[in-house]
């Protein structure tokens, strides 16, 4: 089949699917092999994790149950009370007036250094606090090792920006405040042996205010609110399994910088949730995915280079500050200088037909007026070395490349399709490749080969299967956008 034959077939329809599509004597350059090798030289920083909400709500029990199904990972938990400050000979004087609800009951500072030591890789000794003799130094010292996940739980976990800003994720446990208390005269009397009339009076004078005035306003920080605490057996469920996708991505993007996974929300959650259910319609699948692939290409966008701007506001009429003109009578103001950045001007989008096709309209709906390129490339079993058409705009080698391809599995097509845009001169540093999920075979393959490049996705796969598929991936993504499966 000549070329030009080849070109009218490929434009006169983007919804047939070409993957089994064949030209004589294709090229096939030698590709780099999938590999899950990673450099154990490098320090991967922990995965922290914030628990907060008020006295007895059930934080620890969320705690528990989130270690307990995270076994196979190296988890500690280091919890706030372990930091209330020992109180002075007159404060134990008057230790009932002594609000321990209260940010300054904690020392914030020695928290801090705690868990700095243990994001550089060492070891720490926490201290253990007496809630009899209301000191940190009577109970020999707790030695935490360095960990993979950190678990911070407290009331006012939150309260401070400087904790909240080392944490990955935050979580809040919200119970009813009658369960709290309950809770809490149960839990005071029996484990730290007071008075049912001192819980009361506490609770009253200190707990119930502290609560409202600095616990709750916390709960706006928070990623994910559990109601009923360690109750809510499918809230921690779907938490754990987010949390596994987190460290995945987050080991992932440690090792290697060019690579930038969108930041999960519940509402990216649930939209993946949507797209990779196999009972989700057609309509439905197209929907959800043309969401997330807007994001993932505003993302993108993001990543390119800027020119800083200087922009005049328009002039307002009849206002009296300001440096001011007339013009035909009317009182007018000038504009205010505003200081911002000019986009990138010199684009252009390739999309890898024919899953890549799907990407297109979020990014013309993005870059107004951009050219888009095609690369076909032959993905039969696991090499995808086949390339069998290509059409790129005459001058790519002068713009940075939006490289469009949904699925990143083994990473042998995605080698292809650079391999060609570096041999049109497209500088390495120029390409952007964009995609919805990523198998971690795929990103090695990729960023080891092509490390200046930069790889923006949305979700890190578990892996491949037997079949060099992604799992648990969505099915065959080309066939449910265009509607072109068997069903």
């Amino acid at each position: 089949m000549g070329s030009n034959a080849v070109d009218d077939l490929i434009e006169a329809s983007s919804g047939v699917h070409y993957s089994g599509f064949h030209m004589e004597q294709p090229r096939t350059p030698e590709i780099e092999q999938p590999t899950t090798s990673i450099d154990d030289s490098v320090h991967r920083q922990p995965f922290i994790i914030g628990v907060a909400g008020g006295a007895a709500s059930g934080k620890t029990t969320v705690c528990d149950l989130i270690i307990e199904q995270l076994r196979d990972q190296r988890v500690v938990l280091v919890n706030q009370d372990s930091f209330y400050h020992t109180l002075t000979p007159e404060e134990l004087t008057k230790v009932h007036e002594y609000n321990f609800d209260h940010p300054d009951a904690f020392d914030t500072e020695k928290l801090l250094c705690v868990v700095e030591e243990l994001k550089q890789g060492q070891a720490v000794d926490i201290p253990k606090y007496d809630y009899k003799s209301y000191k940190n130094d009577v109970f020999p010292l707790r030695r935490v090792n360095p960990s993979d996940v950190i678990i911070l739980e407290g009331i006012l976990i939150f309260h401070d920006p400087r904790v909240r800003d080392l944490m990955n994720m935050k979580i809040f446990v919200d119970t009813d405040a009658d369960v709290r208390l309950a809770r809490r005269i149960r839990r005071d009397t029996a484990e730290k042996g007071r008075d049912i009339s001192v819980v009361l009076d506490q609770y009253s004078k200190f707990v119930k205010a502290a609560f409202d005035d600095f616990i709750l306003p916390t709960k706006k920080y928070a990623d994910v609110i559990i109601p009923r605490g360690g109750d809510n057996h499918v809230a921690i469920d779907l938490i754990v399994q987010h949390i596994r996708t987190k460290l995945g991505q987050h080991d992932l993007c440690k090792i290697y910088p060019n690579l930038y996974v969108i930041q999960s929300t519940f509402q990216i959650r649930g939209m993946h949730t949507l797209i990779r259910d196999g009972h989700t319609t057609k309509h439905d699948f197209v929907f959800y995915a043309d969401r997330l692939i807007r994001l993932v290409v505003e993302h993108g966008l993001g990543h390119l280079p800027f020119t800083e701007k200087q922009v005049l506001t328009p002039t307002v009429r009849l206002l009296t500050l300001g440096p001011k003109i007339r013009l035909n009578g009317d009182l007018l103001r000038t504009g205010s200088v505003y200081s911002g950045v000019d986009f990138c001007k010199r684009l252009c989008g390739v999309s890898v037909i024919r899953s890549g096709e799907s990407m297109e309209n979020a990014l013309r709906a993005c870059c107004k007026g951009i050219k888009i390129g095609k690369i076909l490339i032959h993905r039969e079993g696991d090499n995808g070395q086949q390339l069998i058409y290509e059409k790129l705009p005459l001058d790519i080698a002068e713009r940075h490349v939006l490289l469009l391809d949904p699925i990143l599995g083994t990473g042998n097509s995605a080698v292809q399709a650079i391999s060609l845009l570096l041999k049109k001169g497209v500088p390495e540093s120029n390409i952007l490749f964009l995609n919805l999920i990523s198998a971690p075979q795929g990103v090695h393959v990729v960023c080891k080969r092509f490390p200046r490049i930069k790889i923006v996705t949305s979700e890190i796969e578990i892996g491949l299967n037997d079949d060099f598929r992604v799992i648990p991936g969505m099915g065959e993504f080309g066939d449910r956008y265009f509607g072109t499966d068997d069903d």
